[in-house]
């Protein structure tokens, strides 16, 4: 077993790697989806790509709650829930939607998406399993509860709601890539990945403790850079790209 004290200095070294990769995403394009190149090595089909790196947060976090020996209230069965929500929708349904299935990502990217997913899933995981002090149900009448619990299903309904926006720009024949609209794509160009950081501040919020806040951190680093890249190629690639979108937050970035 891992003291608390030894686990809050990984944490913090957790979250001190998320900061400093923050400014060095945002001065390199990671090389999947749109921004796919053949400069970071061998490649694998795109579909079978997004599983792999997605299941082991599944796992690790699963096997650390449910073997720890931390109380299992029922609001930390509703953190795990909407946890597994999230990345069932990850797994099972968003890959299958992908209409370019020819394209391919490297096994790069897929290997450092399980090295966060590992962690993600050990932090989180180990703490609600070991180390988290009980939730009794009078938690569940918690403002930061109630407003945590509202913001991941806004962030959840905007993500999902956005990645179909994107992928009916392909129905039928249709090749290639298009200029969105609708929803969030008034004000923003990734109006999917600004719905993920909102579901992630929202699941933090809820459970108030730190390493949930370390994935909306790493969630924030992780995909404002991502949005940036998103709406630079937007506007590289298209003449009468609307002017007045931001990257990824409404009236500000």
């Amino acid at each position: 077993m891992i003291s608390e004290q030894l686990f809050s200095t990984f944490l913090y070294i957790w979250i001190a790697l998320a900061i400093v990769i923050f400014p060095i995403l945002l001065k390199i394009i990671v090389p999947y989806g749109r921004h796919t190149s053949s400069s970071w090595g061998p490649k694998i089909n795109n579909r079978l790509g997004w599983i792999l790196m997605e299941v082991p947060v599944v796992i690790v976090f699963s096997w650390f709650f449910f073997t720890g020996d931390a109380p299992k209230s029922i609001p930390v069965y509703i953190f795990y829930g909407l946890f597994m929500l999230h990345y069932a929708n990850r797994i099972f349904v968003f890959p299958f939607k992908m209409r370019s299935q020819a394209k391919q990502m490297p096994w790069s990217i897929i290997i450092m998406a399980v090295f966060f997913n590992f962690f993600n899933g050990f932090f989180n995981g180990y703490w609600f399993g070991t180390l988290s002090p009980a939730y009794n149900l009078s938690w569940l009448y918690d403002p930061r509860f109630i407003i945590g619990l509202i913001l991941f299903f806004v962030g959840m309904y905007i993500n999902i709601s956005s990645d179909n926006i994107l992928f009916n720009l392909r129905n039928g024949d249709k090749k290639g890539y298009y200029i969105p609209y609708g929803g969030l794509f008034k004000y923003i160009s990734s109006p999917n990945l600004f719905g993920e950081i909102i579901e992630w501040t929202g699941w933090a919020l809820m459970s108030w403790c730190l390493p949930s806040f370390s994935f909306a951190i790493w969630t924030m680093a992780n995909l404002i850079p991502r949005a940036v890249d998103h709406h630079r190629w937007y506007y590289h690639r298209f003449t009468d790209y609307p002017k007045n979108r931001k990257a990824i937050f409404p009236k500000l970035l």
